[in-house]
């Protein structure tokens, strides 16, 4: 006799002493145990059932994506729409002569390029027509076919991040429009909260300060550090120009999300800088990100993107951490999510591999942690991993990205090492237009190669919003909603369970 039946003969029994909110409540635990037994049907076999999986993961609640790009999470047939709207076009190979590359956008109208150019220049139907180019353009703007077929390929990462170079001129041109999709993409999948990382946050460079900059020794340590950095960020914070550059920077962000939020959906943005740039470009675009952080309600988050293994990247990835620690002095209140440990073995030399998620915590004070998979490989891993479950900061997984970037996959990944140490972590997406993926997908993942519980699945969804840069009163109401739809989602999984 299961739980309902049991509860259904009380109340026949003794009316006056079961009330609803005991039917109901029982009625809910019975059908999360049901959920459970579901997933545990099907995750914990040798051959999964992936449709029904699918199925089931697109259909339960999902709350945030906390990492994902907005270039990235584009489409790349979305953009090829864009580029039609815009009277653009893209050239169908490279001749240095004529400066053109292969697979680039034209932003200019085509009667305005010069006579010669023209031929090789393809608008939106001319690209949609020829199928052969159509196929190998696709390849070239997302990860689409890299690995189901033989052909001449470049390294992983160096696909990944070719991409952004070529639908960049476009993405930021058309953004109410993106975030749009991407939020009728979220309702679609259950997703209610999206931290969107949009615009890079504006640089000002003043060459003679440029100059103490660029002099710092990468190991320099904090007080010399901070005795530069001073004289920038107080020129910064007189300069009528930068003032009017991050206001503007703002107010774009804002407008682009006007709107958007709804009783079932809010969206909210995190500001960044571009690493492997020059110092001076990293700092100031750190300070009007913390700036912008700090002086927008929308704008709840600061981060630092861009391939990790770079030269620039790797030597000054300590420096960058000082001027985190610095710029938090000036804004206590600006959270930290910051991209950390995004490198495998045999990408940089070892020692590069030791210290860069400690650093972001220690040094930085992220909050959250972008990726973290070189984990295993970081000076005394187990002090590390012990100070993420203590200080309670979670890493946002990615598992199509660091498979793809990285190489790393499987039990090859440190997902269940921050399981088994109690280090918290959220399911996210990265950039799911360039990886042709998206959440549910993310999710599978993880219970096909991990085999959770459905209660550490539901662990990874409540983290999702417990761990945002929401408002305390905004993170409470969307964790009662997330609540109210797994109790929905629950019953409707129970009724095929039984």
């Amino acid at each position: 006799m299961n739980v309902l039946s049991i509860v259904i003969i009380l109340l026949m029994l003794f009316p006056c002493q079961v009330n609803a909110g005991e039917l109901s409540t029982a009625l809910a635990k019975e059908n999360e145990t049901a959920t459970a037994y579901f997933f545990s049907h099907l995750i914990e076999t040798p051959d999964p059932d992936i449709a029904e999986l699918t199925m089931a993961l697109k259909m339960m609640p999902k709350g945030a994506d906390v990492h994902i790009h907005y270039s990235g999470a584009i489409y790349a047939e979305t953009y090829l729409d864009w580029v039609g709207n815009k009277g653009y076009c893209i050239y169908d190979r490279s001749d240095p002569k004529l400066n053109i590359e292969i697979y680039q956008i034209e932003t200019r109208q085509k009667n305005q390029l010069p006579r010669e150019n023209r031929p090789f220049c393809l608008d939106k139907r001319a690209v949609i027509a020829n199928n052969v180019f159509y196929r190998k353009w696709l390849k070239a703007w997302s990860d689409k076919d890299f690995y189901n077929h033989y052909h001449t390929e470049k390294a992983p990462d160096q696909q990944f991040f070719d991409t952004f170079n070529y639908f960049s001129p476009l993405s930021h041109q058309i953004l109410m429009e993106g975030l749009a999709k991407l939020k009728n993409r979220a309702k679609h999948e259950n997703v209610q909260y999206l931290e969107i990382m949009l615009k890079k946050a504006p640089a000002f460079e003043y060459p003679d300060l440029a100059k103490a900059l660029d002099a710092l020794d990468p190991d320099a340590d904090e007080n010399r550090v901070f005795a530069v950095l001073a004289p920038y960020a107080n020129f910064m914070a007189k300069d009528p120009f930068v003032a009017k550059g991050i206001s503007d920077y703002i107010q774009t962000g804002e407008a682009a999300i006007s709107g958007l939020d709804d009783d079932k959906f809010r969206i909210r943005l995190q500001s960044y800088a571009v690493r492997n740039m020059p110092r001076a470009a990293v700092f100031s675009s750190l300070y009007s990100a913390f700036s912008a952080a700090h002086g927008s309600k929308k704008i709840v988050g600061v981060n630092i993107v861009g391939p990790e293994n770079g030269y620039i990247a790797i030597r000054d990835y300590k420096l960058y951490m000082l001027m985190f620690r610095y710029l938090k002095q000036l804004f206590p209140d600006v959270h930290l999510s910051l991209h950390a440990g995004e490198l495998a073995s045999g990408m940089v030399p070892p020692e590069n591999l030791a210290n860069h998620i400690r650093y972001a915590v220690d040094i930085a004070g992220a909050n959250r942690i972008g990726h973290g998979v070189d984990i295993a490989t970081e000076v005394n891993a187990l002090a590390l991993l012990n100070e993420l479950r203590e200080k309670d900061i979670p890493i946002e997984i990615n598992l199509t990205s660091n498979d793809f970037i990285l190489g790393v996959r499987g039990n090859a990944h440190p997902i269940k090492l921050y399981q088994r140490y109690g280090v918290p972590f959220v399911i996210s997406s990265d950039d799911p237009g360039v990886s042709r993926s998206d959440l549910t997908h993310e999710f599978l993942i993880f219970v096909t190669n991990y085999k959770p519980s459905y209660a550490d699945i539901k662990t990874a969804v409540f983290n999702s919003l417990r761990y945002s840069f929401l408002s305390p009163e905004e993170k409470l109401a969307e964790l009662q909603d997330l609540r109210s739809r797994f109790l929905i989602y629950e019953s409707e999984i129970a009724k095929i369970a039984n």
